[in-house]
């Protein structure tokens, strides 16, 4: 295959595992999110809050969450229910070739729809640099990407992971408003964009630097334990 019909068959192939990976829902989840996104700013001009890059980036990370969520919690359970997990596990080295590539794909579709995104932001609330509010808002994406995939090889259960991430989520949402944990690196909603009183720039460009990093790693660790436990054919045929 030369690399003109390779570039050519790339749109159907990325179109194609898409629609594996969110089980043919893929456009309703990114309506869901554009609907979620659109009403977020509608509520923040009709209540006149103060708009700046901080509340952008928290605007977005409710619809990248969403757009994360489902094949990152559902995604063993599909193969399973779709009978082809045993098919799968016949393909050498199946966690890297699989489930690596469809990680990868889930996240460059949400970097290119944060993107999107934020440029829609800059036109009707406030300019913003789309690139780098999308970075940004893909560090706390992968860990909770990553962990919730690392629990559904635990769980092999949909249903089961998505009640733990939730729970998950609304206790780190709970202790990031904390005084002890709120402006430290280890807010794993930290907003970087939100520079609070009294703090020196110096200071706060260090603490997002090691929350980025915190995350990073975090997300690594998920990553890998999730796909070491595909190892384990036993556990899921």
């Amino acid at each position: 295959m030369t690399l003109k019909q390779l570039i050519s068959l790339l749109p159907r192939l990325v179109k194609y595992n898409l629609k594996i990976i969110f089980a043919g829902k893929f456009i309703w989840f990114l309506l869901a999110a554009f609907l979620f996104f659109a009403l977020f700013m509608f509520q923040s001009a009709w209540n006149r809050v103060e708009i700046n890059e901080g509340l952008i980036y928290n605007l977005l990370m409710f619809p990248c969450v969403l757009l994360v969520f489902y094949p990152a919690v559902f995604g063993i359970q599909n193969d399973e229910d779709s009978r082809i997990l045993e098919i799968l596990f016949g393909i050498p080295n199946y966690k890297y070739k699989v489930w690596g590539i469809r990680l990868l794909m889930i996240y460059v579709a949400i970097f290119v729809i944060l993107i999107a995104f934020s440029w829609l932001a800059t036109l009707l609330l406030y300019p913003v640099n789309p690139l780098e509010m999308a970075t940004q808002l893909m560090f706390p994406i992968l860990f909770f990407g990553n962990l919730a995939f690392m629990f559904s090889t635990i769980t092999r259960s949909g249903n089961g992971t998505a009640v733990l991430m939730i729970v998950i989520g609304i206790v780190l949402l709970i202790f990031s408003n904390t005084p002890l944990i709120e402006r430290s690196f280890w807010n794993i909603m930290l907003n970087p964009f939100s520079i609070p009183r009294n703090f020196l720039p110096v200071i706060w460009e260090g603490i997002i630097i090691k929350s980025r990093i915190f995350l990073l790693v975090a997300s690594i660790v998920w990553m890998l334990i999730g796909l070491l436990n595909l190892q384990k054919r036993e556990k899921f045929v």
